[in-house]
């Protein structure tokens, strides 16, 4: 007997989702599948990099200032051309686009939803071979159907997202994404390019044993948020700790792991970056959404990161990020 014959594949779990909602078009489970299709393909050239020739930088610089691998580029052309060929996305912002990448044609005008994505996270990695990963965002448009996508589509508050997710290219491949109705994770058969249910209905832990922080930052912030990571590693003021530090430099990784074992993760102001570092509308909003609907917390400090209004598609802030317990005690320091 086959060892796939109780396994879920990504397609199938969509559609089974699909037939709870009778009225349901099925453009979210084919746009979820169509983002699984690009996944793939990326996926191969990270696992080939090396001797593909995509190692290294690029040349060029993103509208945040910051240097373009080459693995940037290719995973952001194939997210862009993976949806365009589709029917269930009318346009893309991307970190690497400085303006919106609107599919204005007759089908895709027709589409219900948009899509925000960080092609690749934590692009430093990629020649060092630790894990990366990709992040998306999906909206309902707010612009009439039958015409192109408009900014107005793009800048919504997380807290109306209909689904959000990750990929994490790590020691294997992990596509997790999350509706209102909860948090799934797949994982990858190579052997036969499938995604199987690996994670199903994920809840992170009220309390973890991690911190995820760049200490090389600790003179920089603010007095209360060094008296947290001091809580963090005491071996008498924290009766749950001392925590461990781990810290990938890629956020889809930091949260990966905290979402299945508990931990928190912070990113705050820090000296040159008083508006913090990472996105809101593709990086901050979306792993937030997953976050919250898993069971856990995220913050910009003072505010609920799901209730920010965006004002422009590449606006930074801080994030505190995790298990509620854990967010809980870092609101008592930082109020």
């Amino acid at each position: 007997m086959s060892r796939y014959h109780d396994l879920v594949t990504l397609d199938e779990f969509t559609i089974q989702q699909l037939r709870l909602f009778p009225h349901a078009t099925g453009e979210l489970s084919g746009l979820l599948r169509g983002i699984g299709l690009a996944a793939k393909q990326v996926n191969i050239e990270v696992n080939r990099a090396g001797i593909a020739g995509i190692l290294g930088t690029s040349g060029n610089v993103n509208v945040q200032g910051e240097e373009v691998q080459k693995l940037d580029e290719y995973a952001n052309n194939v997210f862009i051309n993976v949806l365009r060929s589709g029917i269930n996305c009318a346009g893309i912002v991307s970190e690497e686009n400085e303006d919106m990448v609107i599919f204005d044609d007759v089908k895709s005008n027709q589409s219900k939803y948009v899509l925000l994505m960080d092609p690749i996270d934590g692009s430093g990695n990629i020649d060092i071979n630790i894990s990366i990963g990709s992040i998306f965002s999906v909206y309902r448009r707010l612009s009439p159907l039958g015409q192109p996508a408009t900014r107005e589509d793009f800048l919504q508050p997380g807290m109306r997202q209909v689904a959000a997710g990750y990929v994490i290219y790590g020691s294997s491949t992990i596509l997790v994404y999350a509706t209102r109705r909860g948090v799934n994770g797949f994982t990858l058969d190579t052997a036969i390019g499938e995604f199987y249910l690996s994670h199903p209905d994920l809840r992170m832990p009220e309390r973890g044993s991690f911190y995820s922080f760049d200490n090389r930052y600790y003179n920089q912030v603010d007095e209360k948020l060094k008296k947290y990571v001091d809580f963090c590693i005491s071996t008498t003021g924290n009766k749950f700790g001392p925590l461990s530090n781990r810290y990938y430099g890629c956020m889809v990784a930091d949260i990966h792991r905290n979402l299945l074992k508990g931990g928190i993760f912070f990113y705050p102001v820090v000296t040159g970056k008083p508006e913090g570092k990472l996105r809101l509308c593709y990086e901050c909003n979306p792993m937030s959404f997953i976050t919250e609907v898993a069971g856990g917390k995220a913050t910009n400090g003072k505010q609920r990161i799901l209730d920010i209004q965006p004002k422009h598609i590449h606006q930074r802030s801080p994030l505190f990020i995790g298990s509620s317990d854990m967010m809980y005690e870092l609101k008592q320091f930082l109020e």
